[in-house]
């Protein structure tokens, strides 16, 4: 399994008035630490999408554990779940300040040619850049 660890400080505007991250916002802490995980193999959506690819989200699950709160330092743990066909899977672990566990999650995105807009294999440079640890 490949982890990737990406740290976010929650903004003001993220949270409600009692300072806990709004549940919402769980989403775009998954991007980040997905496009930061694929940035880290030299992988970003700008290209992709100048190749064709898109790769738009089909399933995404949060499980909350504790609240967020406004200040705190935050560690996305990204996971690979598996090798990427015509889909690829994530698993999260988000983790405050104090190593306690705040929300895990899932997402699942589908490779989609932009010019059918139909979904399509990993294209093979992605794959190579994947070690072969998983």
């Amino acid at each position: 399994m490949i982890k990737f660890y990406t740290k976010v400080k929650v903004r003001y505007s993220e949270t409600d008035q009692m300072g806990v991250v709004y549940h919402g916002n769980y989403a775009q802490y998954f991007e980040i630490g997905r496009t930061e995980w694929l940035r880290s193999l030299g992988i970003t959506y700008k290209n992709m999408e100048k190749t064709g690819i898109m790769l738009p989200v089909i399933s995404l699950n949060s499980k909350f554990k504790k609240s967020a709160l406004y200040d705190d330092d935050l560690t996305i743990v990204t996971y690979l779940k598996k090798k990427p066909s015509v889909k690829i899977e994530f698993d999260y672990e988000i983790i405050n300040q104090h190593n306690e566990i705040i929300c895990l999650g899932n997402t699942v995105l589908a490779f989609i040619n932009m010019d059918t807009k139909k979904p399509m294999r990993c294209p093979e440079y992605i794959l190579e850049k994947i070690p072969e640890i998983l």
